[in-house]
């Protein structure tokens, strides 16, 4: 993990040779039907990228994130609290961005796609044992199941608003609506009890459309540096 995250900073500053500016914000995500979560540091590298011109550019960056929880989607019932958490997340944007000027003000609308990747995942089995519970209406319910990390990818768009105290220096703050998910490959057991019965019964079972939802809102505040 360590080394991932090594190679993304220098990803992100070998980007910056030829940015118009370089940013640096604090983001937090809410996820959908998840708990609200924060950067690892908690910094994150927003904003790098090239300006076409002086109305269009393109920037990348990425933020690590530790999310407490987060919902999944694709199972047999409809799940509405965080089955996945904690566990720590990287996630890269690459965005098409439309700038409008105002004197020492900006307004940016943006839009485009992100990948992220996962590390120390694990699923919340109470959430999971009670979630289950409910759906086949047994009265005592243990769940043991596993999920795998795979890459996840989505769409997101939203808006920044700058003020530039400088030509060198400026404040941001941005909202996003993110959408991406990532396959589970959830499979595992439950055993309880039904609520017509009396005796323990274990069923192994799979939920191959289950999917982690990586949907939710991002909000950033943020400090611009320009080189030039």
């Amino acid at each position: 993990m360590k080394k991932s995250i090594i190679a993304l900073y220098l990803l992100s500053f070998a980007f910056t040779a030829n940015a118009q500016e370089i940013g640096l914000s604090f983001s937090y995500f809410i996820p959908k039907n998840g708990y609200f979560s924060v950067p690892v540091t908690p910094f994150s590298i927003r904003g790098v990228g090239l300006d076409l011109n002086h109305f269009f550019a393109i920037e990348s960056g990425f933020t690590l994130y530790r999310i407490s929880g987060m919902g999944a989607k694709g199972l047999p019932y409809a799940s509405k609290k965080p089955l996945i958490g904690p566990f720590f997340s990287v996630m890269v944007p690459l965005e098409a961005v439309i700038t409008f000027n105002f004197d020492n003000q900006a307004f940016k609308l943006k839009g485009g796609g992100f990948l992220f990747y996962n590390f120390d995942t694990k699923i919340n089995e109470g959430n999971l044992d009670r979630e289950l519970r409910s759906y086949l209406e047994w009265e005592i319910l243990n769940a043991d199941f596993s999920i795998k990390n795979n890459l996840g990818y989505g769409y997101h768009f939203g808006a920044e608003y700058i003020i530039y105290f400088s030509k060198q220096f400026g404040i941001s703050l941005e909202a996003y609506y993110l959408s991406g998910s990532s396959p589970l490959d959830m499979k595992g057991s439950y055993s309880g009890v039904p609520s017509s019965g009396d005796q323990i019964i274990t069923e192994q079972v799979e939920f191959p459309d289950a999917e982690l939802d990586f949907t939710g809102y991002e909000f950033s505040i943020g400090i611009l540096f320009s080189p030039n």
